[in-house]
């Protein structure tokens, strides 16, 4: 029976460290599903696909998490695999079925546990609050405060010499009266500029970190350089004065 116990505690835990790794992911500025389906695979170690996994890799708070969890994952799974054959092989075990009678139930009722909403709630609350009382994570989740939904989103745009933007600063360029805000350019050989202010000009190579509605973001990296791409430019702000102006009176302001 202690077996048994053992690995309905090793489980629960389990739990408990992955509902923990995800709300810290999510103070990383990670979204929640992603955060979560991220922590589950680190600690399962199955299902850490690329795509996801380099928003993961490449931050060093959220890759320090992922490797707690799978050195957790792989010390708590051959524990539990460990408890759970001595569970069986015990001679009272075999001789009743009370051990598995715990074990169904034990399971059952961490499954419920698990999936209950009003728990997850709780915990996200609780877990929010010590990590914001004794750790430096920020507690922001970034994908809900730009709203990352819907078309709007973060995006990298690579300056080619042919493109609108090649040769044109920041203030030139006036990408925000079109809707997209340029966050920061990485220039070659790993330089950034954060927040680049209007005199920085923009040239072919850089690395644009655009914020704003993705298909307005997909064609500005279309647009060609000369009096087409200006034309484009003068459309694109009307269009996004109309936007604002819409949004402003269906908002009652």
């Amino acid at each position: 029976m202690i077996p048994v116990i053992s690995l309905l505690l090793i489980v629960g835990l389990s739990l408990v460290v992955t509902r923990i790794a995800t709300v810290a992911l999510v103070h990383t500025g990670l979204g929640r599903e992603a955060a979560r389906f991220q922590a589950r695979s680190a600690f399962t170690g199955s299902g850490f696909t690329t795509s996801e996994s380099e928003s993961v890799v490449e931050h060093p708070v959220r890759r320090r998490i992922v490797m707690l969890l799978m050195f957790g994952g792989n010390v708590g799974i051959v524990t539990a695999m460990s408890s759970l054959l001595l569970s069986f092989l015990e001679p009272a075990a075999r001789a009743s079925w009370l051990p598995f009678t715990v074990l169904l139930v034990g399971l059952a009722a961490l499954a419920v546990i698990a999936s209950s909403q009003w728990v997850d709630r709780a915990m996200s609350r609780a877990i929010s609050w010590a990590l914001g009382r004794w750790t430096t994570l920020d507690a922001r989740d970034y994908a809900r405060l730009l709203h990352l939904r819907e078309d709007y989103g973060v995006t990298e745009l690579r300056v080619e010499p042919a493109d609108w933007l090649a040769g044109k600063t920041v203030g030139e360029a006036s990408l925000g009266r079109e809707g997209v805000l340029v966050l920061g350019i990485e220039c070659p050989g790993d330089n950034f500029v954060g927040a680049p202010p209007p005199g920085t000009e923009v040239r072919a190579g850089d690395r644009l970190i655009l914020y704003g509605r993705t298909p307005r973001i997909a064609e500005i990296d279309c647009r060609g350089a000369g009096g087409a791409g200006d034309q484009f430019h003068t459309d694109a702000v009307a269009q996004q004065e109309r936007i604002v102006q819409d949004e402003r009176s269906r908002a009652g302001r």
